[in-house]
């Protein structure tokens, strides 16, 4: 369970450095954002949650849930795989530590025989090997493979949340809409997120 939650971890801590860079600037009818503002006046800025939306979008929910179960269960098959081979290979030995003792108790009836069995072991010797190979090699690319949907996610996520903070601020009245993790001190009054989860799950629903 704690290999799993650790691999759970991994893929929102990736969506969140993916989602980090959400950083927008528009402008107002072409018009440059002033140089100087009162203290006092409410700034065209807006802040977001990335942490919020992952936890509550629905999209990112979901394709996080069917990414991890589709990795689970491959995960399975692989441990399965190596189970059996971890008992063919606890009968190899004892196949040749009893080929081992029939040498030194001279129990073979003939050289041929005795010959014939040492032969059998080191062919199996040899598929066992090729086995335990292509095992090593299953494992890499089940890792490598998630690593890559994983990465495949998080375009998909950063690239929804970008494309409705576009339609949410089409009509440009923020100039800048940042991530929160970048705020220092957040002032009342800017956080956005609860909205733009709102829209990004009316949205997706549709």
């Amino acid at each position: 369970m704690n290999k799993i939650q650790i691999i759970v971890s991994s893929v929102l801590a990736a969506c969140v450095v993916a989602l980090f860079v959400l950083v927008f600037v528009f402008q107002f009818g072409g018009k440059k954002a002033p140089e100087l503002v009162q203290v006092d006046e409410v700034l065209p800025i807006a802040i977001v949650n990335t942490d919020s939306i992952l936890k509550h979008y629905t999209l990112a929910v979901e394709s996080t849930e069917q990414l991890m179960t589709s990795y689970e269960n491959s995960t399975v098959k692989l441990d399965n795989q190596a189970r059996a081979f971890q008992k063919e290979y606890e009968s190899f030995q004892r196949d040749v530590m009893d080929f081992q003792r029939k040498v030194e108790a001279n129990a073979f009836l003939s050289r041929e025989r005795a010959e014939s069995e040492q032969k059998r072991l080191q062919t199996k010797e040899q598929q066992l090997l090729k086995k335990q190979q292509d095992l090593e090699a299953l494992r890499q690319k089940l890792s490598n493979d998630f690593m890559e949907q994983q990465n495949v996610l998080n375009k998909q996520l950063a690239d929804s949340v970008q494309q409705y903070l576009r339609e949410y601020n089409a009509d440009g009245r923020f100039h800048l809409i940042v991530n929160d993790a970048v705020v220092m001190n957040k002032v009342a009054g800017y956080d956005i997120t609860d909205e733009v989860i709102e829209g990004l799950n009316a949205r997706y629903t549709k």
